[in-house]
């Protein structure tokens, strides 16, 4: 029965489903033990000495997974940050031309450095294309506009070297949200559009409004609970809904590049991805969505079956999208 409240929800034990791949159920009955911590948005030295802790353990996880996919990384200098190339040994010579521009994720707060481009390295390799990443400043120190900023400026970068039907921009979570953002900035500057865009596990809406939130509070893994304080230290006292922090909320009708979407049912940020695929739909722009099962925010862990496909799915669609017309 519901009430002014809301439905109430006996308590309950989720099993690990039977669903999934062996490494799937592995890493859901396992779970991430780190846990975002509850620091008020205001209390920047706290965040700083979190974030650095945090920093040091991903940049040895991300160096130990890019082995799996080599490439040569070299740096290039913007006004601010350093914009890393990853050139895959798997680079396919007929997309030499084309270019890939992944934002890492990391709420907002973590994943830069040596990071940006080890991440950069998986959906480079699978791809077969070139991809550049951009250290991009983020929160405490640098809260929204100036990580967007950094992250058109590398846009503008590419279009410097590229036609922008052969760059695909990509990202997971926060980078999700800077990837569609950076469109739409770049958009309403005037610039042109890429050719194609993949939002993976998209944190589009800062408001959290969406049903996800709740009905996967816990039961995701890894975000196991909506986390405002980080939200709120990103937008550095700017309102939610402007587009440029929460994507969700923009006029797509005023164009937007061919997306991929990709979630999974314990997603806490399914919500926000199928309401983003349902916003270009109506708006006319091409946008399919891909649900995984069980899959809980940012994936299974890395090394599942499901990981792999998720990966295919997005090299293929930016492969696709990003293929040279025949004449």
């Amino acid at each position: 029965m519901g009430d002014d409240n809301g439905l109430k929800v006996p308590e309950r034990t989720i099993p690990t489903p039977t669903t999934v791949s062996p490494e799937a159920q592995g890493f859901l009955a396992r779970g991430l033990p780190i846990m975002p911590p509850e620091i008020p948005h205001t209390d920047k030295d706290s965040w700083r000495a979190y974030v650095g802790q945090v920093e040091a353990q991903l940049v040895q996880v991300g160096a130990m997974r890019a082995q799996a996919f080599p490439a040569e990384i070299a740096e290039h200098r913007l006004s601010q940050v350093t914009l890393y190339e990853v050139t895959p040994e798997t680079l396919d010579a007929d997309y030499a031309d084309k270019v890939i521009l992944h934002i890492h994720g990391g709420a907002f707060i973590v994943g830069g450095g040596k990071t940006a481009a080890y991440t950069a390295q998986t959906i480079s390799s699978t791809a077969g294309i070139r991809a550049f990443s951009p250290d991009y400043r983020m929160p405490p120190d640098h809260p929204f506009p100036a990580g967007l900023d950094d992250c058109v400026e590398a846009y503008r970068f590419l279009l410097e070297r590229y036609d922008p039907a052969n760059i695909a921009l990509e990202g997971s979570s926060a980078g999700a949200n800077l990837v569609a953002a950076t469109i739409l900035k770049a958009r309403d500057e005037g610039l042109p559009l890429p050719g194609a865009c993949s939002l993976h596990t998209a944190g589009v809406d800062l408001t959290h409004a969406g049903d996800s939130f709740a009905t996967n509070q816990v039961i995701d893994i890894v975000l196991r609970q909506p986390q405002p304080e980080t939200m709120l230290m990103y937008a550095g006292g700017h309102d939610m809904r402007d587009p440029h922090l929460s994507p969700l909320f923009a006029d797509f009708a005023k164009g937007f590049p061919p997306t991929i979407l990709l979630s999974g049912t314990r997603d806490m940020l399914l919500s926000p991805t199928v309401m983003m695929h349902r916003a270009l739909l109506r708006a006319g722009i091409d946008a399919e969505l891909h649900v995984f099962e069980a899959m809980p925010h940012g994936g299974l862990g890395g090394a599942s079956p499901e990981d792999r496909e998720l990966q295919q799915e997005i090299a293929g669609f930016i492969r696709r999208k990003l293929q040279t017309p025949k004449g």
